[in-house]
């Protein structure tokens, strides 16, 4: 087995480790399960990453993120590491290859979404693989409490029986007490450890302000801070209303959200990435998996409903350890509405039943059938069809998928489809009788093995490179062979997509757990109002808000956010105390004076320290303020 400290240097060129990662990495390396909590930027990949190189076989990541497994994959690619990542959309012979070389020894690392762990494919070959670690990245999502609970998840538990003896290293960076005992009790952690990281990131300024006009507001900040910046807005719309705003005052913005098409979103991703765009305003499908450490600001133009999600997104800035800004806009309309949101967010399940009722016939899809397919999914023209509220149809959804019914993703990315339907006898004939289409199709048959006789995933764009064509040309040949019953060709899909994890049930059998759904919708309660007060408290500094909320009761004083900086301006010394209370003792003798006329002349800072200065006297008992505001020396 290898040093460790040497397999960091070696790799990541670093010479020591971050706080807590020697010590999961240890914890690790002696066989017990292990949950480790460090926040956003604390290097949670490399708690896995190190140990796997440091042992003989292999560790399966469990990761719910596409994007994300794509940019840890190409990350230690980078570092010549041996990895590869099997999601949803691959083509079959791909998937195969990659299996066939986790079994020969040859990958140190397989990135797999959690829907993959229960294929038979994947069981056949996991025999014969040497693993020897379990990571299962973005762990709160095994939680029905907590804020991202995915039900995929709770399949890991009988991956992990098949490879008993196999410890399991848990990673998140936002859970509560609540949900890190529920990851441990669903991942049936036996001989754990649990470490948990500081969520103190002093590098970082936390701000709150009140506001008439947002865009005004981002504007100054972005003026007075330079750097790189991320803006999150709650809607599409105004990701866009957002970013045109800020081109008109010549600031270099563009907008991205999960409606655009995939090409769409990596161009402008990669555009901000090389610093050719200053601000991405964005709504929360942008950011995960995401490794920029310089940028400075992040700024949320909306109040999102929970600190898990504030803090995750929050903690984008600043991971080069630099100074930076975290900023949080608000007006109390939008704290009316965080305090209504329950009774949107949990429809009552008649409603639930009468929006499956309404999917299953919009997908035409019969009873008893459905299990494993995808739908392609237009929320706005299913709601519009059936006269339904679309945040309503939209949360009844998300209970389906809470239940286990259904995946519904507005981020899927499926390649084309291509197999021939005719025999070879006939294919000869028709490329005789079509010698235009007779490139395209010896195309296929060079490009992708088996495709003859098993459905397969394509890529036009590969296709094309391989011809030297165009892609439109490509899928022009594609349409017309299939219009003329030689191939059947389903193209690429980037529009929302739902998938059944099971049979379809009648609407009558459809059975959403009651019990389930009320402690749900209690403990989302909660997360509301905890942002709610994170708002409104102006007293406690927000780093150790944040922290008591994920347990970390140890946290001092930031120093940095708005709170402190306030506190910091406002401290009194002993020769200010005695100066004010000279002044009030000398105007609260006889009738004493109205308070309110005397702070309404001074400005904001002084009012702050009379205003202390008042409170202790009144506390010692040397004055009393009356109910007409008048303050009086007591006597």
């Amino acid at each position: 087995m290898d040093n460790i400290s040497s397999i960091l240097n070696r790799y990541w060129g670093y010479t020591s480790f971050r706080p807590l990662q020697k010590e999961i990495i240890e914890s690790v390396l002696s066989g017990k399960d292990t949950l480790a909590l460090l926040p956003t930027g604390g290097g949670k990949s490399i708690c896995f990453q190190v140990p796997a190189l440091a042992m003989d076989g292999m560790c399966i990541v469990v990761s719910p993120l596409i994007a994300l497994m794509k940019d840890q994959v190409e990350a230690l690619h980078k570092k010549n590491i041996p990895a590869a990542a099997i999601y949803t959309g691959m083509p079959f012979p791909q998937v195969k290859d990659i299996l066939q070389m986790c079994v020969n020894e040859k990958l140190k690392f397989l990135y797999v979404s959690p829907e993959r762990l229960e294929t038979k494919l994947f069981l056949e070959y996991l025999p014969g693989m040497n693993v020897q670690l379990i990571a299962v990245d973005e762990a709160h999502c095994i939680s029905q409490w907590g804020y991202d609970f995915r039900p995929s998840y709770l399949r890991i538990v009988q991956f992990r029986n098949e490879l008993p003896g196999v410890p399991v290293l848990a990673l998140t960076a936002s859970a509560t007490p609540l949900v890190q005992d529920d990851i441990c009790k669903q991942l049936q952690f036996k001989n754990k450890q649990v470490f948990k990281g500081s969520f103190l990131r002093d590098n970082l300024s936390f701000s709150v302000f009140k506001v008439d006009s947002r865009i005004n507001k981002i504007q100054q900040v972005l003026k007075n801070v330079s750097g790189s910046a991320i803006v999150y807005c709650k809607s599409r719309r105004m990701t866009q209303e957002v970013a045109q705003l800020l081109q008109l005052q010549n600031i270099s913005a563009n907008y991205y959200h999960a409606g655009l098409t995939n090409e769409e979103r990596n161009k402008r991703q990669e555009s901000w990435l090389k610093n050719e765009t200053r601000v991405m305003v964005c709504t929360n499908a942008f950011g995960m998996g995401i490794d920029k450490p310089d940028v400075r600001i992040v700024i949320h133009h909306d109040v999102p409903d929970c600190l898990e999600n504030y803090y995750q997104e929050a903690g984008r800035a600043g991971r080069d350890g630099k100074k930076s800004y975290a900023v949080l806009l608000y007006e109390e309309r939008d704290l009316t509405e965080l305090e209504n949101l329950s009774a949107v967010r949990f429809p009552s399940i008649e409603e639930i039943k009468i929006v499956y009722q309404h999917l299953v016939n919009y997908l035409q899809l019969p009873s008893g059938s459905g299990e494993g397919q995808w739908f392609e999914f237009d929320l706005n023209d299913f709601v519009k069809t059936f006269h339904l509220n679309s945040y309503p149809a939209a949360y009844s959804l998300k209970a389906l998928e809470q239940e286990g019914w259904i995946i519904y993703t507005e981020q899927v990315f499926l390649p084309a489809k291509v197999v021939f339907t005719v025999s070879k006898e006939r294919l000869a004939e028709f490329e005789k009788e079509q010698p235009q289409l007779d490139p395209f199709v010896k195309g296929l048959l060079r490009c992708y093995g088996g495709i003859f006789d098993v459905e397969s995933f394509i890529s036009e764009k590969q296709l094309a490179a391989f011809m030297k064509t165009g892609v439109e040309q490509v899928r022009d040949a594609l349409v017309q062979l299939h219009s003329m019953g030689i191939i059947k060709y389903t193209p690429q899909k980037e529009k929302p997509q739902i998938q059944f994890l099971q049979n379809r049930p009648a609407t009558e059998d459809l059975y959403i757990n009651p019990q389930n759904r009320l402690t749900r919708k209690k403990q989302f309660e909660k997360r509301v109002q905890a942002m709610i007060d994170y708002v409104k408290d102006e007293t406690v500094c927000r780093s150790k808000t944040i922290g008591q909320y994920f347990g970390d009761e140890a946290i001092d004083d930031c120093g940095v956010c708005d709170v402190c900086l306030w506190k910091k301006g406002n401290e009194i010394t002993a020769n200010e105390f005695e100066q004010i209370r000279q002044f009030i003792f000398n105007n609260s003798a006889g009738e004493g004076f109205i308070l309110k006329a005397a702070l309404d002349k001074m400005g904001s800072k002084q009012r702050e320290k009379v205003w202390k200065v008042v409170e202790h006297l009144i506390a010692e008992e040397k004055l009393a303020l009356g109910a007409d505001g008048r303050l009086k020396l007591k006597k």
